[in-house]
């Protein structure tokens, strides 16, 4: 098959395409997906720039999300059949399993069928995002109706899925965003307050808008600074959710201990790292409860740009661009 092979650590262009053996079924409660798309997240480009987690695996196949459809099956798999079309996160850390690829091979606990109101590409952009909002959410921060929230980067890939899922609980929600464009985006998702952070303090913002309390729930995906200025605009006892590693060279939790914050870290990744059977099964829920919210229109996946499978360099450089809304895919024909 043709894989998108990472050769060594560096820059997008040791991304290459090359021909590699087929993978094949070794469980037997995996299946063998012929993949139609690759979704393409900060993570791959992480992994390329800084070294996989598995370095002694190879060939190395980055890309943790994919969408295509079952072409053999296990002789334990009792969820899927062969022409079902599926999506999934899963792979992508290092070794040959992985999505930048024509086929991969994937734990049945790890697939969900694909929605039918998507294409394949657009549902090679969900898994990760979807998941990683959820998480975040409805499970580090039990948000529920009638709370407000804070959602960074509103037009990004997760900001855009968390918009959403929180405005199904009944929540108000606030987004910085970078630009008027995107601030017209996160409005059509429901946003009740876009804030230009380039032009406006976000957190005087935030207090303004809760009448000086602060919002219920903050949802961090950008990181460094960001996450020390978010905690004066958290309300007492509130709950602040980073996927990001705080940097203590950066500031302080001083305020946020004053105002008695719970702090959550979220890492969807961490049931595929740590081979977590039960948790990789909890987050295959959580997509197959996605699907049921897109076929229902309660949920969209908003799908920026599409490249070639051989072009996933280029597809890297526009990632690592910034300021992009939604999800880059690479699909395979």
């Amino acid at each position: 098959m043709k894989a998108v092979v990472m050769t060594a650590a560096g820059n997008p262009d040791v991304l290459q395409l090359q021909e590699i053996p087929n993978p094949k079924i070794q469980a037997d409660t995996e299946i063998l997906v012929r993949l139609r798309g690759a979704g393409v997240n900060p993570i791959d480009t992480k992994v390329r720039s800084r070294g996989t987690f598995y370095p002694d695996k190879t060939p190395h196949i980055l890309g943790c999300d994919g969408a295509g459809i079952v072409e053999a099956v296990g002789l334990s798999v009792d969820r899927f059949r062969v022409g079902d079309e599926v999506y999934f996160c899963n792979g992508g850390l290092g070794g040959p399993r992985g999505n930048y690829a024509e086929l991969a091979v994937v734990e049945q606990h790890c697939v969900a069928r694909k929605p039918t109101c998507l294409s394949f590409a657009e549902a090679a952009a969900a898994p990760l995002v979807l998941i990683t909002a959820w998480e975040s959410l409805y499970d580090r921060a039990k948000l529920h109706g009638g709370q407000t929230v804070l959602i960074h980067a509103g037009a990004g890939g997760v900001g855009h899925v968390a918009i959403q899922l929180a405005k199904l609980l009944g929540a108000k929600v606030c987004t910085t965003v970078g630009s008027e464009e995107k601030a017209q985006f996160v409005r059509q998702l429901g946003a009740d307050l876009p804030v230009l952070y380039k032009q406006t303090d976000f957190d005087r913002a935030v207090l303004d808008w809760t009448n000086g309390e602060g919002v219920d729930v903050a949802f961090d995906t950008v990181g460094g600074e960001t996450f020390f200025q978010t905690c004066p605009a958290v309300k007492v006892y509130g709950d602040l959710v980073t996927i990001l590693e705080p940097d203590a060279k950066l500031g302080n939790l001083k305020i946020a201990r004053s105002r008695n914050l719970r702090i959550s870290l979220e890492l969807m990744l961490t049931p595929m790292l740590q081979n977590l059977v039960e948790e990789q099964e909890r987050q295959g829920k959580i997509l197959q409860q996605c699907t049921r919210l897109i076929d229902d229109g309660k949920l969209q996946i908003h799908l920026n740009k599409t490249f070639p499978l051989a072009e996933a360099a280029a597809a890297h450089e526009m990632l690592e661009s910034g300021s992009m809304m939604g999800k880059i895919v690479l699909i395979q024909n």
